[in-house]
C-alpha cells in the first residue's frame, strides 16, 4: 500500500508508503534530450519540509551515477515534504533543470496511538475502582469495628 507523486516533469516518483517511509525512483529519459551517460557523475537531492511555522531544509544527499532509487526510511507524519533532485554531469555539459515532487506522509501510527491510550485510560480506571473499594473496605471494617467498642464502652 502506497500513493505515488510525480514530479512535473515524470522523472521523478516518490512513493510514500504506509509505515511513513518513502521510497523515490527515477529514470534520465524524462530529463529532456538524452545525454550520453558516460557524462553523468551522480545526482544531487535536496529536500525541504514545512513545520508549523517555518520550512526547514534537510541535508544535501550525492548519490551516485547508477542509482535509480532513494529510500528515505524517517519521514515526519502530517508534514509537507519537497524533493528535488538534479543530474549532475561533467563540464562543460550544463547540468538540466532539477525535478521536484511534493507529498504528504500521512501518520501512519495514529490509530495505534488512539488504540494504547484508550487501553492505557482503561487500565488506570480500572485501577481507580479498585483503589476505591479497598479504601471503602478498609473505612467500613477496620474504622467502624473501633468506633463502635468505644461507643459501647463509653454507654456502659
Amino acid at each position: 500500500g502506497c500513493r505515488a507523486h510525480r514530479s512535473a516533469g515524470g522523472a521523478l516518483v516518490a512513493n510514500v508508503l504506509r509505515n511513513g517511509s518513502v521510497l523515490l525512483q527515477w529514470g534520465l529519459r524524462h530529463w529532456g534530450p538524452p545525454r550520453p551517460t558516460a557524462a553523468l557523475r551522480g545526482f544531487a537531492l535536496n529536500c525541504s519540509w514545512d513545520g508549523t511555522y517555518t520550512r526547514f531544509p534537510c541535508d544535501s544527499v550525492e548519490l551516485g551515477a547508477a542509482c535509480r532509487d532513494y529510500l528515505l526510511a524517517e519521514a515526519h507524519g502530517s508534514v509537507r515534504y519537497r524533493l528535488c533532485l538534479q543530474p549532475r554531469y561533467a563540464p562543460p555539459r550544463p547540468a538540466p533543470p532539477a525535478q521536484c515532487v511534493e507529498f504528504r506522509v500521512e501518520p501512519a501510527a495514529m490509530r495505534d496511538i488512539v488504540v494504547a491510550m484508550t487501553a492505557v485510560g482503561g487500565s488506570i480506571c480500572v485501577m481507580l475502582v479498585f483503589i476505591c473499594l479497598l479504601v471503602a473496605y478498609i473505612t467500613e471494617n477496620l474504622m467502624s469495628p473501633a468506633l463502635a467498642r468505644g461507643s459501647a464502652a463509653a454507654a456502659g
